[in-house]
C-alpha cells in the first residue's frame, strides 16, 4: 500500500465539507446529548454513517456513529476500556436513546482523533479507510481545528481507497461506478460480514453523484495511477508489477480481516453492553438466519459466540 504524504487536492476537500454539511434526521439530535455527557470534554467530534444514511429509518435499524476522542486516558476512567481501546481500535457500544417516537438504538464506535486519523490513510487492513471513503455527516465538532482534522482523515481515506482499488481492475478502462463496487465488495471479502456482495452495488448505486463527485475530486492526486478519460470513464496506468502486487495485498487482507474480525467479536463480548441482542437482530436481518438467545448464551457470551460464529460460517451467512 502506498503511505506517502499526498497532498489533498482543494476540490476533494471541498466534496467532503459539503457531503459531511449536510442535514441529518431531527430524530437523532438527541445522540449528540448522549455523547457528550458521556465522554465530556474528550469528545472531539460525532460521525453519522450507515443504514440510517440510505433510507433506513431509526425504528427499522440501528443508527451507527463514530465517537472521535482526544484520547483514551481522557474519555474513560477504567483503565481496562483504555488498554482495550488502544489495543485494536475502536471500542463498540450499544444504547437505546428515548426519542420523540420512540427508543433509538444506536451503535457508536469510540476511537482517538490520532487513531481514526492513521485509520484512514495509513493502516494495512481497510477496516477504516474503506467504511470513510464513502459518504457521512457531521453531527458535531468541538470546534474548527476538529472539523478541519475530521475532514482531513475522510479525505485520506477516500485517496487511500483508490489508490488500493485502482490498480486491481479487472479491464484497463473502467467507469467510476464500477471502481467503487469493486473496493466495497473486496472490503466485504476482508470482514466477516453478513451483508452479500451484492450490497456494495447497491450502495454506489444509490449515491452515484456522491462517489463521481469524489472521484472527481481526487483525481489531480492520481495522475500516477489513472487517466480520465473524454466517455467519462477512467483507464488504469499504474504497472503490471504494482498492480500484481496489491492483489497480493488483497489477498492478504481477507485472511487478516478474519483474524481482526474474531479479535474484535471477543472484546465486544466485553464492551457491548446489550451486543448479543443486537448481533443476532443483523444477523437474521441480513441472512435470515435466526438465533437463539438462551440463557446459557448470555452466561457465556465468548463460549456461545463463537459457537454462533462457527454456525454462521458453516452455513455461508458470513462471507
Amino acid at each position: 500500500m502506498i503511505r506517502e504524504t499526498t497532498e489533498i487536492p482543494a476540490p476533494l476537500l471541498a466534496q467532503i465539507a459539503a457531503q459531511c454539511a449536510r442535514p441529518f434526521p431531527p430524530l437523532f439530535a438527541p445522540l449528540g446529548a448522549v455523547m457528550q455527557k458521556r465522554f465530556g470534554m474528550a469528545l472531539e467530534a460525532i460521525i453519522l454513517y450507515g443504514s440510517c444514511l440510505r433510507g433506513v429509518t431509526a425504528e427499522d435499524g440501528v443508527v451507527d456513529l463514530y465517537v472521535l476522542v482526544s484520547d483514551y486516558r481522557a474519555a474513560y476512567a477504567e483503565y481496562p476500556l483504555r488498554f482495550l481501546n488502544r489495543l485494536l481500535p475502536p471500542n463498540v457500544y450499544y444504547a437505546e436513546v428515548e426519542g420523540k417516537s420512540g427508543p433509538i438504538r444506536v451503535k457508536y464506535a469510540v476511537i482517538s482523533m490520532d487513531d481514526f486519523a492513521a485509520g484512514t490513510s495509513r493502516w494495512f487492513h481497510p477496516y477504516l479507510w474503506a467504511r470513510f471513503a464513502q459518504p457521512v455527516r457531521l453531527m458535531y465538532t468541538a470546534g474548527e481545528t476538529a472539523r478541519a482534522t475530521v475532514h482531513e482523515a475522510l479525505a485520506r481515506a477516500v485517496l487511500t481507497f483508490l489508490k488500493n482499488v485502482l490498480p486491481v481492475m479487472e479491464s484497463a478502462e473502467f467507469s467510476i461506478e464500477s471502481v467503487w463496487t469493486t473496493g466495497l465488495t473486496r472490503t466485504y471479502q476482508a470482514e466477516l460480514r453478513p451483508e452479500r456482495d451484492a450490497q456494495a452495488g447497491t450502495l454506489v448505486q444509490r449515491d452515484r453523484d456522491d462517489y463521481s463527485r469524489l472521484t472527481q475530486g481526487a483525481l489531480p492526486a492520481l495522475s500516477h495511477l489513472v487517466e480520465p478519460l473524454a466517455d467519462g470513464r477512467l483507464r488504469c496506468t499504474a504497472g503490471v508489477a504494482w498492480s500484481r502486487r496489491l492483489r497480493r495485498f488483497w489477498a492478504v487482507r481477507r485472511l487478516q480481516g478474519r483474524v481482526l474480525s474474531v479479535l474484535r467479536f471477543i472484546k465486544a463480548a466485553f464492551t457491548f453492553s446489550g451486543g448479543i441482542d443486537y448481533a443476532a437482530w443483523k444477523i437474521e436481518r441480513h441472512s435470515g438466519l435466526h438465533i437463539d438467545i438462551t440463557p446459557e448464551l448470555r452466561r457465556r457470551p465468548i463460549l456461545g459466540g463463537c459457537r454462533i460464529l462457527w454456525k454462521l460460517l458453516k452455513t455461508g451467512a458470513l462471507h
